[in-house]
């Protein structure tokens, strides 16, 4: 027997334990040794039943990811299912942990299924731009119906077994001892002259003559853009139209196509990376973290209080700060209203917000953050500001504290430079809203620690975030790249494009909103006041007034005013184009001597996006981020880039660096500024025929 799967004979069991920790993965050794173990249990005359089992802390939890993009290797997952499937002896799945993906599909090979009551199923392919290729989408539906195999294989989302068990998909529930009781399951369907039960052998029947035609209404409003939920439909109906061998040859056919399409490959590489971001070059993973049990928190407004949210929700206890009791009591108030509605949509109890809100406490005296471990500050985005409140923490906080600014675009080591510990301090960029926002940009100063950097990371990870580790500068990673997308977009608005021909562009590419839209729901007044206090500090860089402050300077703020570069109705936050926006680009041209022009949709598209490519490539020069694969995070998580184009970075692979250079170097030639002065390392890149992820 393969090291990675036993066999034993149990009580008149035979019991295979698939043993490849960590999460037991269906790598070509255990493959083997799965079907090695059917072939022992059906050869012994002992086993009069047999049941599989993970060892350790799960059932097999999916494919071997190692094992992605090389050449299959024998025996397939699907022929391991088959055997099972055809055995002569009564097979067991016993699940405790997460049956995943081949995991899963190995448990509907066999004929009944246990789990313990925290176990949980689940078909997380269509995450990686990937349909189950093991026959998931031809067994499910034959089991727990095609809707509701639609449902758990287009979101990919994990079933806990309970609600399992009402679906048909476990047929018990067990006690904490799965072992024992699963061959006592397996030995009372033997002595009840329980039948073989092949799922194959069922009939997937659709519950409406219309199912696949709705359910694909829905998904093109949840999944737009998106590849792999539709083929995933598409196989599920499969499994309605098709025999059991015909629908699991489609299947495999669909499987192909999306395995070899662009959107699986950018996926995959998502998935990759969003685990190497946790680990930082250059900070050891045995570097020591420092303990945080209790955190600090300056500002109860809508950022400090939605990042106290994240720490009462890991249950970490977080005093807030604020200069008066009115404005205090309304941010703990705030917090207590998003806990009750998330309670009433049925996603928390209420219990679960006494709970949380129990963690919370308020203070007007920073003298009660004495004995904090971590202190955040989210004030308002002023350097003064930000030195009053840093000498202050200086003074108050304990030897050994962390002391993190929220800051989005302001210079960490400035901030740093006010207390007598830059060691200690750091960014941490919290994204609003900031209890629902995954990305955390954790901002390393030139002298911040290595433990303290380890202590965020971690951290960023306790809170449910995806935290990636970047340098200072102006904006850091995602606002850098962002203010240069914006300034393009303000630009072809002013040369002769409209502002919805620029958001449908961006819309169109797979973003949730186009710039503008974007700008109105961030608030047009504070992209204004950024502007308005360079140009008043007599920064070179600052940007000349645009039609946008105009807009601003009428109290246009966007969604808040019901009015920015769009209008909006009362409790309706759709867009729609305003006359009066369109007036004042149309004065602004006026008063600039512009003549407005076509402005195609491919100009809109390589200028919004070859700029950020530009600017992403001086970043990682730069060492503002050590790797392409932290910028495609950053701005997946934080600015909602299609998962399904991979990042920033690995779109620009993906259309060719040569090629965006070429157009860089020609919009640098013809307009000139900063923004389009070629980076030596897209120069570099594009000579050497080479990608982004290339580079090491």
């Amino acid at each position: 027997m393969s090291d990675a799967v036993s066999y034993q004979l149990k009580d008149g069991v035979g019991v295979i334990t698939v043993n490849n920790p960590p999460v037991n993965a269906l790598g070509q050794a255990v493959r083997a040794g799965l079907k090695e173990g059917l072939e022992k249990g059906l050869a012994d005359d002992g086993a009069r039943a047999l049941v599989v089992i993970g060892g350790g802390r799960t059932f097999p939890a999916g494919a071997d990811i190692r094992e992605f993009g090389k050449p299959p290797q024998d025996p397939s997952l699907p022929d391991v299912i088959d055997a099972y499937e055809n055995s002569d002896k009564l097979v067991v799945a016993a699940i405790h942990g997460t049956a995943l993906g081949g995991g899963l599909e190995v448990a509907l090979g066999c004929d009944y299924r246990v789990a313990v009551k925290s176990g949980a199923v689940g078909l997380p392919e269509v995450k990686l731009g990937l349909l189950p290729g093991a026959g998931g989408t031809q067994r499910l539906p034959r089991l727990a119906g095609p809707k509701a195999a639609l449902e758990m294989i287009t979101a990919g989302n994990p079933v806990k077994a309970p609600k399992a068990q009402d679906m048909g998909i476990i047929d018990a529930i067990v006690g904490d001892d799965l072992e024992a009781e699963a061959i006592a399951y397996a030995k009372k369907l033997v002595a009840d002259g329980a039948p073989r039960r092949r799922i194959c052998d069922m009939e997937a029947k659709a519950e409406s003559p219309s199912l696949f035609e709705e359910f694909e209404k829905g998904l093109q409003k949840k999944a737009r853009g998106f590849l792999a939920p539709f083929h995933c439909l598409k196989a599920v109906k499969a499994a309605v139209d098709l025999p059991f061998q015909d629908g699991l040859k489609r299947e495999r056919e669909l499987f192909q196509e999306l395995m070899e399409s662009p959107q699986s490959k950018a996926q995959r590489h998502v998935f990759f990376a969003e685990r190497e971001v946790a680990k930082v070059p250059g900070v050891s993973k045995d570097t020591p973290k420092r303990e945080v049990k209790k955190v600090g928190i300056v500002g109860a407004g809508t950022m400090g209080g939605g990042i106290a949210m994240n720490f009462a929700n890991a249950g970490i206890p977080v005093i807030i700060k604020e200069v008066k009791q009115e404005a205090l009591d309304k941010g703990l108030a705030t917090i207590r209203k998003n806990y009750e509605s998330t309670a009433k949509k049925g996603r928390i109890s209420m219990d679960d917000v006494e709970k949380r809100m129990s963690l919370l406490s308020g203070t007007l005296d920073y003298d009660d953050f004495k004995d904090v471990d971590l202190v955040i500050e989210a004030v308002f985005e002023s350097m003064d500001v930000k030195q009053d409140v840093f000498e202050t923490l200086d003074k108050v906080c304990k030897q050994g504290a962390i002391l993190a600014s929220n800051t989005s675009t302001l210079d960490v080591n400035r901030i740093a430079s006010f207390t007598s510990r830059p060691e200690d301090v750091c960014g941490m960029h919290f994204f609003s809203p900031a209890n629902v926002m995954k990305l955390l940009e954790n901002v390393r100063g030139d002298k911040t620690s290595d433990d303290v950097v380890a202590t965020i990371m971690d951290i960023g990870k306790k809170i449910g975030k995806v935290a990636v580790c970047v340098g200072v500068c102006d904006g850091f990673v995602g606002n850098r790249m962002l203010h240069k997308r914006q300034a393009e977009a303000v630009a072809l608005v002013e040369e002769g494009a409209s502002p919805e021909q620029v958001d449908k562009v961006i819309y169109d590419l797979g973003f949730p909103m186009g710039p503008f839209a974007m700008s109105d729901l961030a608030g047009l007044d504070i992209g204004y006041s950024i502007r308005l206090e360079r140009r008043k500090a007599g920064d070179p860089d600052a940007q000349e007034l645009t039609w946008l402050d105009k807009l601003a300077e009428k109290g246009r703020y966007g969604q808040k005013t019901q009015a920015g570069v769009y209008k909006y109705e009362e409790g309706d936050r759709t867009p729609k184009p305003d006359p009066v926006t369109a007036e004042v680009i149309e004065q602004h041209r006026k008063d600039k001597g512009i003549t407005p022009r076509d402005v195609s949709d491919q100009e809109v598209l390589e200028r919004c996006m070859y700029v950020m490519v530009n600017e992403g490539s001086k970043i990682l020069e730069e060492g503002i981020a050590a790797r392409a694969l932290d910028v495609d995070i950053v701005w997946i998580y934080g600015y909602g880039f299609p998962v399904y184009r991979g990042g920033t970075m690995f779109w620009a692979d993906q259309v060719g660096v040569k090629e965006i250079f070429d157009r860089v170097s020609q919009f640098y030639k013809e307009q000139g500024g900063e923004q389009w002065k070629p980076s030596p390392l897209l120069e570099q890149l594009a000579k050497e025929g080479k990608g982004f992820h290339d580079a090491k």
